[in-house]
């Protein structure tokens, strides 16, 4: 059974995951952005361009909005409130781990310097 978090954090990571996409959320943090300047920001076609914008939109990370024939980007309605909380977690556990491993590199330096100076006499 998937569950809701889960799925969105699927779509969050998936629609980051390209280069292109994340440059896209990026410059919308900068400013609003029709698909054309979008499109030659990046060098790339108008329908790349509606490709990785949807993309980012089904995500809820970018919202479009439609005025005549311009397509205005701007960013979405979520935070990554979930995504901060779920990197937050892995983060503290690596930071666990990396100041145990420090303990014992400290523990063995040490135990090396002990039985340098034992050596010596």
């Amino acid at each position: 059974m998937v569950q809701r978090g889960t799925t969105r954090l699927d779509a969050s990571f998936a629609a980051l995951s390209d280069a292109t996409r994340r440059g896209v959320v990026e410059q919308l943090g900068r400013s609003d952005a029709s698909i054309t300047d979008l499109a030659e920001r990046f060098q790339m076609t108008l329908t790349g361009m509606r490709k990785h914008v949807g993309v980012l939109e089904r995500a809820g990370l970018v919202s479009t909005k439609k005025v005549g024939r311009v397509r205005t980007c701007q960013l979405g309605p979520r935070r990554l409130e979930e995504e901060t909380a779920w990197l937050e977690r892995y983060r503290r556990r690596w930071d666990e781990r990396f100041d145990e491993l420090d303990r014992v590199v400290d523990e063995l330096t040490r135990k090396e310097k002990s039985d340098e100076r034992r050596n010596r006499k």
